[in-house]
């Protein structure tokens, strides 16, 4: 018997065909003219090691399968094209989080791509002044725009707050004392904390006031020699409630002028127009926080802003003159796609009555419960007959988040489909089964399961996306 098994395994490898007679073949031209002579043979001999050791393995099932040439030429196509797919891929943010963190924060508007693929496609005037004919600063492409919109004297940027907030305190503060309210010592995302920071840039943190209460007189007690500078942190992300006190900025402001003190504001998400103007919570804008006299303001451009990512920092002209000097600004400066993407959206905040309209990031915010439950007419039929009897899906409301950590605790109501199995005992297992096909689609759809239910909210798919998701629910199906 096993001379037998040796010998018909011996006659299915035999037919295994070469390498050479493959590349050779016509059926792999199409793949050599889309990928290249040096992956096809790659992709071919990865192909042809996979046959051999399913014929070692299982030789009996291997005899029945086809070793033709078109069946290689196929499954070579195939591998070529996974290989090829881009590990940054669209996807749908079904979340529920509008700014959500892991799917890339805004989405840029229309004026902002064109910018971008612009300045990818063309050499562009990133540090040479178009005027003088001589090497520029690329800060100032974008600096009087800041100023006109924030009542700054001048500005920078730098590729996220995070790096806005390091860059000032080891520009201003560093192997000084920079004074904070406990109640202040906020984590971001990625557990990146307020003290870490000042470590990191050299500053020493002094804490004062409790996590509840801090009051003036906390802060004018411990201004000293080594002091170089008093800081608010925007509570963007969390919210105490109860018996709190805390100083503002217009009482904070004077007590540094007094002793000669800049005033640093970090407001993390940042705005620059009112939001409740549209119905959404009311954040200070980076205008009211210089105003109030905050000397120096830091702000993220891709979350409430509705921009790339990026760090920007706006105030006294003297303090931005001395940031911009420091050996850590070559680090962490922007690059010409960044400039060229920030600018048109600061312009579109120059027209505040097409903000709405045009600026991606408050569209989504402000969309109406009426327009999102329509859509979620649209796409349930489509869902349903994909998913079968296997799986229950209805309309119900939801409440989205902003996200980024801008307004966690405010909800903004809308409509999404709710999709729950039918299979009782094993409903968890069905439904993550169904999370991980939803991921695995040409457009991975990104949703949530809570409360033995999986929640694909629809604040975020817009009526341009409507139906590549529902063309999608066929091959879901499939």
């Amino acid at each position: 018997m096993s001379e037998v098994s040796g010998i018909g395994l011996n006659a299915l490898l035999a037919r295994v065909p070469s390498v050479e007679r493959l590349m050779s073949s016509a059926l792999m031209q199409p793949s050599i003219d889309a990928y290249g002579r040096t992956q096809v043979l790659a992709a071919v001999r990865a192909t042809l090691d996979e046959r051999r050791k399913q014929i070692q393995s299982e030789p009996v099932r291997a005899s029945a399968a086809s070793l033709d040439e078109a069946d290689i030429a196929s499954d070579v196509a195939r591998m070529l094209a996974q290989r090829a797919q881009s590990h940054v891929r669209a996807v749908f943010n079904l979340t529920g989080t509008v700014l959500h963190t892991n799917l890339g924060r805004a989405l840029l508007p229309d004026a902002a791509v064109r910018a971008v693929v612009d300045a990818m496609t063309h050499p562009v005037n990133l540090e040479f002044d178009l005027e003088a004919g001589s090497r520029g600063d690329r800060d100032d492409l974008i600096d009087d725009l800041i100023c006109e919109l924030t009542g700054a004297e001048a500005a920078t940027i730098v590729n996220n707050n995070a790096a806005a907030v390091l860059l000032t305190l080891a520009a201003l503060a560093s192997r000084k004392e920079v004074i904070v309210s406990r109640g202040e010592l906020v984590e971001i995302g990625g557990a990146f904390r307020i003290p870490d920071i000042m470590s990191r840039a050299g500053a020493r943190l002094r804490e004062v006031g409790t996590t509840n209460r801090t009051h003036l007189k906390d802060y004018e007690e411990a201004i000293g020699a080594r002091t170089a500078m008093l800081m608010k942190v925007h509570c963007s992300n969390y919210a105490i409630n109860g018996f709190t006190k805390a100083v503002e900025l217009d009482a904070l402001a004077p007590l540094a002028r007094a002793h000669g003190l800049p005033v640093a504001v970090d407001l993390g998400s940042g705005t620059l127009v009112d939001l409740a103007q549209w119905g959404l919570p009311r954040e200070p804008t980076v205008r009211e926080t210089i105003a109030a006299g905050a000397d120096l303001v830091t702000f993220s451009g891709d979350k409430l802003l509705g921009g790339p990512q990026a760090g920007i920092i706006a105030g006294r002209k003297d303090l931005i003159a001395r940031i911009r000097k420091h050996p850590l600004k070559r680090a962490l400066r922007v690059g010409k796609l960044t400039l060229a993407a920030l600018e048109p959206v600061l312009r579109l905040y120059q027209a505040p009555e097409f903000l709405r309209e045009r600026l991606t990031t408050l569209r989504l915010l402000t969309r109406p419960a009426t327009e999102i439950r329509a859509a979620a007419e649209r796409v349930m039929p489509a869902l349903q007959q994909a998913l079968g009897e296997r799986y229950s899906v209805s309309i119900e409301p939801v409440f989205s988040q902003i996200g980024s950590g801008a307004l966690p605790v405010d909800q903004l109501p809308g409509y999404g489909l709710v999709v729950r199995s039918v299979s009782g005992k094993r409903s968890g297992s069905a439904l993550l089964k169904l999370e991980k096909s939803l991921r695995a689609l040409p457009r991975p759809v990104i949703g949530r399961i809570a409360d033995d239910a999986l929640r694909l909210d629809l604040r975020c798919l817009e009526a341009g996306d409507e139906a590549r998701f529902i063309a999608q629910c066929a091959e879901l199906r499939a």
